[in-house]
């Protein structure tokens, strides 16, 4: 045990995972059962995740982390999608689990869909909660709107940062990690890795507007998955929730456990 691990009850481990040039915390619950690596919103931090994971219960081993600037995890120079891929890997070493199922919200989904695409046969399946949808809902103009809306907000984030909750990054590097994640929402993007999936996949869709949004944009964009279902036969939408983006891990998580037990149980090697 390292300086950084703090020992808790249980088989639980929870500490910090080097990283490059930062260092992610991570909570391990560890045990025999399937594991679950859950992947949180751009700014979110893995405290989101805590009805799910006691929803599910103790038969399943769950990881939760920090993103980079994150929580309680520290900053780093690469703020990049890919680096947040990468750190699935990285994680998943450090705790030694070869194949995991991944779970992922919002940003967090569309890591999970490059990150099971990527690893078939790593990856038990994918669980997407109201993320990875192929659209183009980045313009110019939409490019603008962002970066206001983040200088805007860089007023508050000083007061909001001692509070864990705002990522300890720029309001600038927060726009430019959206906008990246708008262009790699593309439909010339996107949709190719949600057509390559090879392992059982569902949608948890939630309803309504997402913070930033206006009007039925985020509806709109939620079309998208029915040309993804149609073309895809490992893909499905689990459930279509009443609760919007932002407040769907709190009032429908049952909705996500019961997709996470379904693909669990669609798992074609029977590993898991």
């Amino acid at each position: 045990m390292t300086k950084n691990d703090t020992p808790v009850s249980g088989p639980t481990w929870t500490g910090l995972v080097p990283v490059e040039d930062t260092a992610l915390a991570v909570t391990d619950t560890g045990g025999p059962g399937v594991p679950v690596v859950y992947l949180n919103g751009q700014f979110a931090t893995q405290g989101y995740w805590r009805r799910v994971i006691a929803d599910l219960g103790p038969g399943w081993r769950h990881l939760t982390y920090d993103e980079r600037a994150r929580g309680r995890s520290k900053r780093s120079a690469d703020y990049s999608f890919a680096a947040a891929v990468r750190d699935v890997d990285a994680v998943l070493a450090a705790r030694e689990v070869d194949r995991a199922l991944v779970v992922g919200w919002s940003y967090g989904a569309v890591v999970a869909a490059h990150w099971a695409h990527r690893n078939p046969e790593r990856a038990i399946g994918a669980v997407l909660v109201d993320g990875a949808f192929p659209y183009d809902w980045l313009d110019e103009a939409m490019e603008q709107r962002i970066r206001k809306l983040f200088r805007r907000l860089n007023l508050f984030l000083p007061l909001l940062r001692p509070t864990g909750l705002a990522p300890r990054m720029s309001a600038a590097q927060q726009a430019e990690s959206n906008i990246e994640l708008g262009r790699l929402s593309r439909v010339d993007q996107l949709g190719p890795v949600l057509d390559a999936i090879t392992v059982p996949t569902r949608y948890v869709v939630a309803s309504g507007v997402s913070f930033g949004s206006h009007g039925d944009e985020q509806e709109r964009i939620r079309t998208s998955l029915d040309a993804v279902t149609a073309g895809n036969p490992n893909i499905a939408v689990s459930a279509k929730v009443a609760s919007n983006h932002g407040a769907l891990l709190k009032k429908d998580y049952r909705a996500v456990t019961a997709a996470v037990r379904e693909v669990a149980g669609l798992d074609r090697t029977g590993r898991g």
